[in-house]
């Protein structure tokens, strides 16, 4: 790579430092973008990318084993550091024959729950020694940065052999009270399968699987929730019933029975979360929070996880934290707009009954 072209990348990464991004985006006939408080705009005095541009930059960030994967496959996820300044997770792709990427900043620092803006019930979840725990939501709406720091928790506080399986390894935990291991997916490992299953034997308390892609690797994470081990991971759903209707679909209809009955022991809870645009500037969570009880679990053994949301609606003495709940909150501590509150809820008329006019 040119120096000329390599000077300019480490340009972009500063500004995404300095204006507060979460991202940059690489891409031919445009100028590279970040992406501040949900938005993208264009870096200011920064010239549109040609197809020659972009591949000298992203080619950059590459090591020779992953040019080679990149190559092959026409994508690829991986993370880079920016010197000792920050981490970035990025995934690299082909568009129209072009080179394109998006590269995602990691904070150095795991926040905590408190300083991320999260309710304290979640906690409940980081006491728990074993079963299944997960953060779900859209791309970009802070899943990684909520399960970080609810490993960090459990880092800080126990004794714990914790294990994570990463594509690719994202926070860097420290050494603590408990002992970490990380993974990376075809790094340390071939697939997460293969990792999830060569954890049985590696004397874990904790495992979090970065993602949940398919069916092998849900399974494993399955198996290892009922042999006695806590499981952390995440999802691209909406909301919890969603996500047990997603779980379960994944696997062929000869086995869905057993799937209910497996996620029903072993399911503690799901956490739900947007990441809602502040008054002022920057994002705060709005979560709705599942907790496993005996209803739940009933509900989703007979296949009637459409009836989870009444089950939250109604149960805040069990912990059960409903979305709109969650954003009526927001709004009357004047956090976030009455506007943006209705454009992130899943049932907009409760909300304005709740919120008033």
């Amino acid at each position: 790579m040119s120096s000329i072209h390599e000077k300019k990348l480490f340009e972009y990464l500063d500004v995404v430092l300095a204006q507060g991004a979460t991202d940059l985006h690489i891409n031919a006939k445009k100028p590279p973008m970040v992406r501040v408080d949900s938005i993208l705009y264009p870096i200011k005095d920064e010239k549109e990318l040609t197809p020659t541009d972009t591949k000298e930059l992203i080619f950059s960030l590459f090591s020779e084993d992953q040019k080679k994967r990149f190559s092959k496959n026409k994508e690829l996820d991986f993370a880079y550091s920016h010197g000792d300044k920050a981490r970035f997770r990025v995934n690299a792709f082909v568009q129209q024959g072009t080179y394109s990427a998006a590269l995602r900043l990691i904070p150095h620092t795991i926040l905590s729950l408190q300083d991320l803006g999260l309710p304290e019930d979640i906690t409940h979840f980081t006491d728990q020694q074993q079963g299944f725990v997960l953060v779900v939501g859209p791309t970009g709406h802070g899943k990684t940065t909520t399960l970080a720091s609810m490993v960090n928790v459990i880092n800080e506080t126990r004794s714990d052999h914790i294990i994570t399986i990463e594509d690719p390894i994202e926070y860097i935990f420290p050494q603590l009270k408990g002992l970490i291991a990380q993974r990376e997916v075809y790094h340390d490992t071939d697939s997460f399968e293969n990792a999830l299953k060569a954890s049985l034997r590696e004397d874990p308390n904790v495992v979090l699987v970065g993602e949940m892609r398919d069916l092998e690797t849900i399974g494993s994470a399955l198996t290892l929730a009922e042999t006695g081990h806590l499981v952390l991971s995440t999802l691209h759903t909406n909301d919890a019933s969603q996500t047990i209707d997603r779980i379960i679909d994944v696997f062929p209809p000869y086995q869905q029975n057993q799937v209910r009955v497996q996620l029903a022991s072993t399911l503690k809870g799901i956490i739900s979360q947007r990441l809602i645009p502040k008054i002022g500037g920057g994002r705060i969570p709005a979560v709705e929070i599942l907790r496993s009880t005996s209803a739940v679990q009933n509900l989703i053994r007979e296949g009637k996880t459409h009836q989870i949301n009444n089950i939250i609606q109604t149960g805040a003495g069990e912990g059960m934290v409903p979305l709109n709940r969650s954003l009526t909150e927001l709004v009357k501590q004047k956090t976030i707009t009455k506007e943006n509150a209705l454009f992130y809820s899943n049932n907009e008329d409760e909300l304005k009954g709740l919120i008033g006019k």
